[in-house]
C-alpha cells in the first residue's frame, strides 16, 4: 500500500510515521509513505501558499494553484492514486471504510488543509472524495491523515505478526474489545478473572464475546444494534 501525504508540514508528519509499527512497516517494505510539501509547488516568489478569503472572515485560505499543482505532480508519479481530502464535510472514517480503502486502492493520496482550509476550486478539481475523522476541529488535516495511514496500515499483510492482532481489536468485528489483563494475577486487591487463568480455551472465547457484547451495549448502543441486526 502506498500513502502520499500532501501537506505544508512534511517533516512533522514524516517524523511521526517513521517510528513504531508504521516505521517498521516502511523499513520492511510492507507499506510506502511519501510526504509532498505543497509549498514546493507555489509560483509565488515568496513561497506564499495562502491569501485572504473572498467575502471576509478571520484567517487565511490555502490557494488553489499550489494545491492543484502538487496533486497533479503526485498523480503523475502515482497514476490512479485515489485522492482524499481530510474535511469536516466528508463521510465519517470508520474501520469499515479503512478496510474498503485497503481492498479497493493500492495508492491513497491524503490532502491536508490548514489555516481556514483550501480554496474550494482545488477541492473540486482534485479530490475524489472527502472524509472526516470526527466531529471536532483540528488545526490542520495532518493528524487526520496520520490516523488514516495508521488504521489502514495495521491491516496490511506483514505489518502485524498475525491477522488476529487487529481482527480481535475494538470495532474491527463490529464490537468493542473485551478487557485485557497481564501479570501479576492480583494487583491492589483486583484479580484477573478466573476464566482467563483456567486454560479452557472454549470458555475463554465465550467470556471474551460476552464481555464485548456487554461493553458494546453499554457504551456504544449504535454499534450493538448494528451488530445484532447483522447476526439475525
Amino acid at each position: 500500500m502506498i500513502f502520499n501525504i500532501l501537506t505544508l508540514f512534511p517533516d512533522e508528519v514524516r517524523d511521526f510515521l517513521s517510528s513504531s509499527i508504521i516505521g517498521r512497516a516502511q523499513a520492511n517494505g510492507h507499506i510506502e509513505v511519501n510526504c509532498f510539501n505543497i509549498r514546493d509547488y507555489t509560483l509565488d516568489k515568496h513561497n506564499r501558499v495562502d491569501d485572504y478569503a473572498y467575502g471576509g472572515g478571520k484567517g487565511m485560505v490555502m490557494q488553489a494553484e499550489p494545491v492543484v499543482r502538487c496533486v497533479e505532480a503526485v498523480k503523475e508519479e502515482f497514476p490512479g492514486t485515489h485522492v482524499v481530502y481530510l474535511s469536516p464535510k466528508g463521510r465519517r472514517f470508520t474501520q469499515t471504510r479503512a478496510k474498503n480503502f485497503l481492498k479497493k486502492y493500492s495508492s491513497l493520496s491524503l490532502l491536508c488543509g490548514h489555516y481556514e482550509g483550501i480554496d474550494q476550486r482545488a477541492i473540486d478539481i482534485c479530490a475524489d472524495e472527502e472524509i472526516s475523522i470526527g466531529d471536532y476541529v483540528l488545526t490542520g488535516g495532518e493528524l487526520g491523515a496520520m490516523i488514516v495511514v495508521d488504521t489502514i496500515s495495521r491491516m496490511v499483510d506483514g505489518v502485524l505478526a498475525a491477522p488476529e492482532c487487529f481482527e480481535n481489536e475494538s470495532l474491527y468485528s463490529g464490537l468493542l474489545e473485551y478487557p485485557q489483563y497481564t501479570r501479576p494475577p492480583v494487583f491492589r486487591g483486583l484479580e484477573v478473572p478466573s476464566v482467563l487463568q483456567s486454560g479452557n480455551h472454549a470458555e475463554i472465547e465465550r467470556w471474551k464475546l460476552e464481555q464485548s457484547l456487554t461493553l458494546t451495549e453499554k457504551y456504544r448502543k449504535d454499534l450493538y444494534s448494528r451488530y445484532i441486526k447483522k447476526r439475525k
